[in-house]
């Protein structure tokens, strides 16, 4: 009865959410999905808020069915991370560098730097002043760019490590940054304009009424990450007249065989029990040849997700090997988006605000680092790392490195409503060499684990040092291609 219970809650949830979105102009203007409002409006019914107040004379919610929304999040977040690259073709690296080198350099220096960052705050400001873990200091790339679903994806590991109030401060810092990506991400597309770095948009910036009418769009413009390559031209390479996600690729399954869906669900399901082998396989790795040697355990504590991603990209090779067309992009995202909006509202749903509450001296701090190192980021860097329309590109990267993949896009709309620079294409040629590493990557998986085991001066130094590679890799780029025009 639970498991219908909580289903049954998160369905209304997300219409509840639904309708006071279409109710309520702000939220809209500042693009708050439908999953965040659900997700809060559970929260308020549950016995953080509302059983509170009422001294547990009214609780609504059963705690069978808390339980159970605890649970959703670290198996839904394996649907979402094996949708990633399914349907999509994947150019060669050598492709990818071409078209976005600059961007990859850019977009690895912003996020090393988040850790840089919080590890540095939280070493010299927060242990001292409050006696915050050392893991602290990860939480700011975390919730930025890997955003809601990689937060609650963590919540077994941070449990594993002894700390399982980091999935609560680490849901808290994605959705600050979802409000400060979009909001000072507005805010810098005007003063782009005023200083002239915006190059397609008017003198008077960006219009109330453009802005308003991305709202609905903010999901679909997912849709964009990826531009497909013409196959049937011999074209190799992704071009922008191409619908992106494969939209008007053969069809691989007839409705009579199978239904689409069902089979699309079946790669997903591959693509997840792949990533479970190739887990198994490192960790018993791990404990065969390295804890034999005195080395802390570290694949022991990694969740699966991302290796899912790394599934779905071996099941996508396959799939061209023993089939001819191409998956239905668009139906994968469906699959991805409607497993993160569930994620969501039920990651949400189950927060404990109290870890929040007695941590928001030391969590403010550290949001507040994460957000003047990435808009400094983007002011100082983006100019001097991207060699043509360095706005309109960069601001993609800024709105992805404080409020996830979609604000990205959604900024680069309002920069560029046209497309008429290389921001998209290169943006999503970059998430090639972007997404399996961090913001949700394998780095971000291992991150936590890496802290609690080394130590956080040795995870200091060795993403300062990464970081610095980034940069210096960037400046280079951009002085080179000075020179050969």
């Amino acid at each position: 009865m639970d498991q219908l219970q909580a289903f049954a809650w998160l369905g209304l949830a997300l219409v509840a959410g639904k309708l006071v979105r279409q109710r309520v102009p702000l939220l809209r203007r500042i693009f708050m999905p439908s999953s965040i409002i659900g997700g809060f409006l559970l929260l308020l019914l549950g016995p953080e808020v509302l059983e509170r107040l009422t001294g547990g004379a009214v609780a609504p919610i059963p705690e069978g069915v808390l339980r159970l929304w605890s649970g959703y999040p670290g198996f839904l977040i394996n649907i979402v991370f094996a949708c990633l690259f399914l349907g999509k073709t994947i150019p060669g690296i050598r492709n990818v560098w071409t078209k976005a080198g600059p961007q990859v350099a850019l977009s690895h220096t912003i996020a090393w730097g988040q850790y840089v960052t919080g590890l540095a705050v939280t070493a010299v400001i927060l242990i001292p002043l409050f006696d915050v873990e050392p893991m602290f200091g990860a939480l700011i790339e975390i919730g930025f760019i890997g955003g809601h679903g990689t937060a609650a994806g963590l919540g077994e590991t941070f449990t594993e490590l002894g700390w399982p109030q980091g999935q609560d401060l680490a849901l808290g810092v994605a959705t600050i940054g979802l409000f400060t990506g979009v909001l000072s991400g507005i805010a810098l597309v005007n003063w782009g304009v005023k200083k002239g770095h915006a190059r397609i948009l008017g003198a008077g910036g960006p219009e109330k009424e453009q802005i308003e009418s991305l709202s609905n769009d903010i999901v679909t413009m997912e849709d964009d990450l990826l531009l497909e390559s013409r196959e049937e031209a011999g074209d190799s390479s992704p071009t922008r007249e191409t619908p992106p996600g494969g939209a008007g690729a053969k069809g691989i399954v007839r409705i009579e065989s199978m239904e689409p869906l069902s089979f699309h669900l079946a790669y997903v399901a591959l693509s997840i029990g792949v990533g479970a082998l190739l887990l198994a396989a490192v960790t018993w790795l791990e404990e065969t040849l390295l804890l034999p040697l005195g080395l802390p355990v570290l694949f022991g504590h990694v969740p699966l997700f991302p290796l899912a991603m790394i599934g779905g990209i071996v099941v996508e090779k396959l799939h061209h090997r023993f089939f001819e067309g191409r998956l239905d992009r668009a139906l994968v995202l469906k699959i991805q988006g409607g497993a993160l909006d569930l994620l969501i509202v039920s990651a949400l749903a189950s927060l404990t605000l109290s870890a929040i509450a007695d941590a928001w001296m030391p969590l403010a701090i550290l949001i507040l680092a994460g957000i003047v190192w990435t808009v400094g980021a983007f002011v100082w860097l983006a100019p001097r790392m991207l060699s043509d329309y360095w706005f309109e590109r960069g601001i993609g990267d800024f709105g992805q490195s404080l409020g996830v993949t979609a604000t990205g896009l959604l900024l680069m709309r309002i920069a560029d409503p046209k497309s008429e620079t290389p921001a998209l294409e290169a943006f999503g040629y970059k998430q090639l060499l972007f997404e399996p590493l961090v913001g949700g990557g394998l780095f971000t998986a291992v991150s936590v684990p890496l802290v609690h085991n080394f130590g956080l001066t040795v995870m200091l130094a060795v993403t300062s040092a990464i970081t610095l590679f980034w940069l210096a890799l960037g400046l280079l780029m951009k002085k080179r291609t000075a020179r050969q025009t």
